[in-house]
């Protein structure tokens, strides 16, 4: 598999565990004097449409949000519910726990990283304080590029920044939001990671069906390149810190 020279991996279910909302989310929707579930699933309806950034920055989109619930919350509580749903969002998430591993043998072979990630605006403030960060050669955001995936701006501007073609990058994803189909349109090896625990996991768009390579973990990734598989360091638990805006859970 040396004709590599690049590894893109989606993030959110793929370097991460599956994901699956936990209860600092009820905050968000204190702060603006909704009901969560009503909140939780206007968050759902709508994230094709704000994980491209349509409406403007993170508070811009929280109150078009309030608009189609027929809320009107002063600034002070949408920024507080920006804030609280950013925590929210980086406490459940959760690093593999090979994940660290798997992208330093990728770089210590000579390969470059990157993520390419269907997201919010909270994804890109709280990854540089991830363990992973040092290990990424660059992130491509739907939220900052302006289309979701499958469309091919998201890997072409990975490749792009990257510097590579894509048929010399490998896409590594758990198959959400049709990525994986979308990769291989835009010219790449696509790979789905098969994880046991993916069957909870909160995700927009899957693949009906793969019909092209599968792994279990990350770390069988490395069979693809016959690097040696390290035993994890990355507690199975750890993001970082958790986020200074969450306290206690509500």
């Amino acid at each position: 598999m040396t004709r590599y020279r690049a590894v893109l991996f989606d993030f959110f279910g793929t370097l991460s565990h599956a994901v699956t909302r936990g209860p600092w989310h009820d905050l968000a929707a204190r702060h603006l004097g909704c009901d969560p579930t009503a909140l939780l699933d206007m968050l759902d309806r709508t994230f094709s449409v704000r994980a491209t950034g349509a409406f403007g920055d993170a508070e811009s989109t929280l109150r078009w949000v309030c608009d189609l619930l027929d809320l009107h919350p002063p600034a002070a509580r949408i920024q507080a519910a920006v804030r609280a749903k950013e925590a929210a969002v980086h406490a459940d998430t959760r690093l593999r726990p090979d994940a660290v591993d798997t992208l330093a043998a990728l770089r210590a072979r000579g390969l470059r990283t990157a993520v390419v990630s269907d997201c919010g605006y909270e994804l890109p403030r709280f990854l540089p304080a991830l363990p992973i960060a040092p290990l990424l050669d660059t992130c491509v955001y739907s939220v900052e590029v302006g289309r979701r995936k499958p469309h091919p701006r998201l890997y072409q501007t990975a490749c792009r920044r990257l510097g590579v073609a894509p048929d010399q990058c490998l896409y590594v994803g758990d198959g959400g939001s049709q990525e994986l189909t979308g990769a291989r349109a835009a010219g790449m090896t696509a790979l789905q990671l098969a994880a046991p625990d993916l069957h909870e996991h909160l995700v927009f768009d899957q693949e009906a069906s793969f019909d092209g390579p599968r792994i279990g973990t990350l770390a069988e990734l490395l069979d693809w390149f016959d690097i040696p598989t390290a035993r994890p360091r990355c507690p199975v638990v750890s993001t970082g810190d958790r986020p200074a805006a969450v306290t206690s859970p509500p």
